[in-house]
């Protein structure tokens, strides 16, 4: 079993930053993708960003030239480093730990941070 918990989250003004944390833990034969997910309520959640294993990443459009997603691999730890929030950022992010046991892959979910962009 794989646990993931995700740290950060907040109430920032617009144009300040926040930075989510998320790690894996428990028995780990090796990840591939960790990411994260955003929901607003009533809304699908949407893909934020994600980083491969060889920190191959992949942006939303939205958020693209203000979001950083990094990862430490030898510690099964990914970071979201957002600059310049907006308040259409306002949601619950969820992060996720894609874990690869060799024949298959099942995704671990984050238990969510909120992050709230208001003035």
């Amino acid at each position: 079993q794989v646990q993931v918990a995700e740290s950060g989250g907040g109430l920032v003004q617009p144009g300040e930053s926040l930075r989510l944390s998320c790690a894996a833990s428990g028995n780990i034969y090796s990840l591939a993708d960790m990411g994260w997910y955003r929901q607003v309520s009533g809304k699908q959640r949407e893909l934020v960003a994600k980083i491969t294993r060889g920190e191959t990443t992949t942006y939303a459009d939205p958020v693209k030239g203000r979001f950083t997603i990094s990862r430490e691999v030898a510690r099964n730890i990914a970071h979201l480093q957002m600059n310049s929030l907006k308040p259409e950022d306002t949601a619950v992010y969820y992060c996720y730990a894609d874990h690869d046991d060799g024949s298959s892959r099942t995704r671990y979910w984050g238990q969510g941070a909120q992050v709230t962009v208001s003035s």
